[in-house]
């Protein structure tokens, strides 16, 4: 199922302040459990990124991150994931990885939902 983004700032709001977290060098990701469903998600680039150039690189690498990931996902959640400084200058496989192991650190991805290579 092909998840919704998150545009609200109330939606926003309730993932910072009642939402689970976890940081990492490149993402910070915010997840809360939700009724309906489906996942949503919402991604955030402040300017002390950088430019319109990096910010919208570290958009497209998270979002391209999560679209890898989604599939094993199971049940209805809301995310928030906040770029950091350094998330415009690695390799998408490096976010995707370390999107990986917050989501598996907050109980969204469990390890039998692995898929095989």
């Amino acid at each position: 199922m092909k998840s919704q983004t998150l545009k609200e700032n109330k939606d926003f709001k309730r993932l910072y302040y009642r939402g689970a977290s976890k940081a990492s060098s490149c993402l910070v990701t915010y997840a809360m459990k939700r009724r309906g469903k489906g996942c949503r998600y919402g991604i955030t680039t402040s300017k002390k990124i950088g430019c319109a150039v990096e910010r919208n690189r570290s958009r497209r690498v998270i979002r391209a991150a999560f679209g890898i990931l989604e599939e094993r996902i199971s049940g209805s959640w809301d995310f928030v994931f906040v770029a950091r400084g350094k998330t415009s200058k690695v390799k998408m496989q490096q976010v995707c990885s370390q999107m990986e192991a917050q989501l598996k650190a907050l109980g969204v991805i469990n390890e039998s939902n692995q898929q095989l290579n």
